[in-house]
């Protein structure tokens, strides 16, 4: 957690604290991961145990989604899945949290994280709900345009994503369209929902925090952008099991990248 401290905060006046943002090399984000890495070792079980829960909530939704007959979503889903991922780092700073205050995190401090801010929280779960909900709109409109509305069987769609014009063709512009709002997602939330938990601040002032972070940093931030999307995706070609690892440490590692970037200060009173 920062050292600095905030003053007491009206929701409806202007924020009385200073938000400034430090310039981090290139190396930062590999420190982030190992500082994420350490976090995990102390606190394997309750990491763990968060990490499997989104693992088995992830094998939920693609079972349902292959029992309802709507496997042709899948893949949208997960690829959307770097839309939601900060919130769902909600608990893994919470573990965070609780080790630098030298106690032995627990469950609540996983699973009820969200509970002190939930309603800032909740805003920038609109947010970043916006995005996903584009996303899969774009991804609808993609498949409509190279496939038509008619849809294949599975067998058939996948190996024509790979081997047909029309499919790579779809997965190049998807990787394109998604790409820039990924990373617009990833500029406004990085680190706006650590600041959210840390700091008596609105949704608005995590965001700008954020969206500044980037800009100060960009080729850090770029980097870091792609570790989160290259480790994300090693754990969903694991059939999602290695996000039971990958998820707490990328939390953890984020929180720390929070502590790097983001200072915190209480603004000088204003004298008549």
């Amino acid at each position: 957690m920062n050292a600095a401290t905030t003053d007491a905060h009206d929701k409806s006046s202007p924020s009385r604290v200073k938000i400034s943002i430090r310039p981090v090399g290139m190396d930062r984000p590999r420190a982030w991961l190992s500082a994420g890495f350490e976090d995990f070792r102390q606190a394997t079980a309750v990491s763990l145990a968060y990490g499997m829960f989104w693992v088995g909530l992830s094998i939920a939704v693609t079972a349902g989604a292959i029992t309802l007959g709507l496997w042709h979503w899948l893949l949208p889903m997960v690829a959307g899945f770097m839309f939601l991922g900060p919130l769902v780092a909600v608990g893994s700073y919470g573990v965070s949290k609780a080790l630098e205050a030298n106690r032995a995190p627990h469950l609540g401090d996983a699973f009820g994280a969200w509970r002190p801010h939930v309603g800032q929280l909740a805003m920038m779960g609109v947010m970043m709900m916006i995005f996903f909900l584009a996303w899969i709109r774009l991804a609808t409109l993609l498949f409509a345009l190279f496939f038509g509305f008619e849809v294949p069987s599975p067998t058939d769609l996948y190996a024509a994503l790979l081997t047909t014009p029309e499919g790579l063709g779809m997965i190049a512009v998807g990787s394109v369209v998604g790409g820039i709002l990924a990373f617009g997602a990833f500029t406004i939330s990085v680190v706006a929902i650590p600041t959210l938990m840390d700091q008596d601040l609105t949704f608005m002032e995590g965001i700008e925090a954020s969206i500044r972070s980037v800009a100060r940093n960009f080729r850090p931030m770029l980097l870091w952008a792609a570790i989160l999307t290259g480790c994300v995706l090693v754990g969903v070609l694991t059939f999602y099991i290695g996000l039971a690892l990958i998820l707490p440490v990328l939390g953890h590692a984020s929180w720390h990248a929070y502590e790097d970037l983001v200072r915190i200060e209480p603004m000088a009173p204003e004298h008549a």
